[in-house]
């Protein structure tokens, strides 16, 4: 199902907007789960929004507050942040725990959406 956001667009989602925003999205779909005070979750920002913006036809990315979404990241047992979840076709394909480089990071999406 297309997302309501535009093309490269980092959307957040909550509890209520995760399953269509995620779990139904034609694309696979990387969840940043971060809080406000979380100075990695800050850090990696900027570099999830590159690689949305560098991906929009073959990566959604969304966030979620963990702070004012706790059931979602309750169900995907989100203990430490930021924690990265790549879903396809509704299901996790990878957990990435931790900010990392881009470089890192896409190399790690990549090594998943191939499995």
């Amino acid at each position: 199902m297309p997302s309501t956001s535009l093309p490269g667009e980092v959307l957040a989602v909550t509890d209520d907007t995760f399953e269509r925003e995620v779990l139904r999205h034609d694309l696979p779909v990387l969840v940043d789960f971060w809080a406000q005070w979380c100075p990695p979750c800050h850090m990696i920002a900027p570099v999830l929004a590159e690689i949305a913006r560098e991906r929009p036809d073959s990566l959604a990315i969304r966030k979620l507050n963990t702070d004012e979404n706790p059931i979602i990241a309750r169900d995907y047992h989100v203990m430490s942040l930021p924690t990265l979840v790549l879903f396809r076709q509704g299901r996790v394909v990878r957990t990435l725990v931790g900010a990392r480089p881009k470089a890192r990071l896409l190399k790690e999406l990549d090594d998943a959406l191939r499995d």
